[in-house]
């Protein structure tokens, strides 16, 4: 009599828990400290000298901060709401069609800028606007903007296909049969189900946008610097521990907008 293999369970290998809480230990001891140490009195980065609010306040005074986190702000949401009406288009696009020859193509083509590193994609990125400003004369924000949204499409496609991949196709059918034209269908069957898909792909390219150094400080101009560009040039000048209070304020946004994104997501 043939014995019943066991399934392959990763939590049962040997040292799973104590490699997954030194990842883990790894991964958060320096936010947490970073966080602790934004409260600090002193001036001092490495010694404790009591709680303060102080270098809160004094980001608040900094004006170059204020100015830096308000382009941020801004750059993210209009970078993120074109990349996912783009990505919202490519889904139903490569999910609402039969299946044809090189889709898979189309995929690895939407992608793409998840498998190119991303210094390659910033030198690209700045190669091409470069030969527009010459061209032109134009140097303003509009090449952060198209740089953000075309490096975010596919970050925003992801759910949002999974969500499309997901949805009851005979919803769609059955308008179709009751004489809805296709723009109707969509209006008032495909988008109130694919609404979930369409915010957590916005708040994911949002976070991938507000978080991006390499692409930005490559592609600004002079004078528009975003809130992770002026961190890091400050880190280049003189750490002041004002900066850790922008970095706690800044990782507390993220993981609310990716806390927000999962209970979207998640199951009911």
């Amino acid at each position: 009599m043939a014995t019943r293999s066991t399934p392959f369970v990763i939590k049962r290998m040997p040292g799973f828990g104590s490699i997954a809480a030194a990842v883990f230990f790894m991964l958060y001891a320096p936010i947490t400290l970073l966080v602790i140490y934004s409260f600090n009195e002193k001036d001092s980065l490495a010694v404790w000298g009591g709680f303060s609010v102080r270098w809160y306040e004094a980001a608040w005074d900094n004006r170059d901060i204020k100015e830096a986190a308000f382009r941020s702000l801004w750059l993210a949401a209009v970078a993120a709401t074109i990349a996912t009406a783009v990505a919202t288009l490519a889904a139903i696009a490569t999910t609402r069609t039969k299946p044809f020859r090189g889709i898979t193509t189309v995929y690895a083509f939407i992608n793409m800028p998840l498998m190119v590193p991303e210094i390659v994609t910033a030198v690209a990125l700045l190669i091409f606007f470069a030969s527009i400003k010459v061209a032109t004369g134009y140097t303003g924000a509009i090449y952060l903007v198209a740089a953000h949204a075309a490096f975010c499409i596919p970050f925003a496609y992801l759910p949002i296909r999974a969500r499309l991949e997901s949805m009851d196709s005979t919803l769609e059918m059955a308008a179709a049969d009751l004489y809805a034209s296709p723009i109707e269908a969509f209006r008032r069957i495909t988008l109130p189900l694919l609404w979930p898909g369409i915010m957590a792909g916005y708040m994911l390219a949002f976070v991938i946008s507000l978080d991006d150094v390499v692409i930005t400080e490559h592609i600004k101009s002079a004078g528009m610097e975003t809130l992770p560009t002026y961190m890091l040039g400050q880190l280049r000048r003189e750490m002041s521990p004002d900066v850790n209070a922008v970095s706690a304020i800044f990782f507390g946004l993220s993981v609310l907008l990716v806390t927000f994104f999962f209970f979207l997501n998640r199951k009911k």
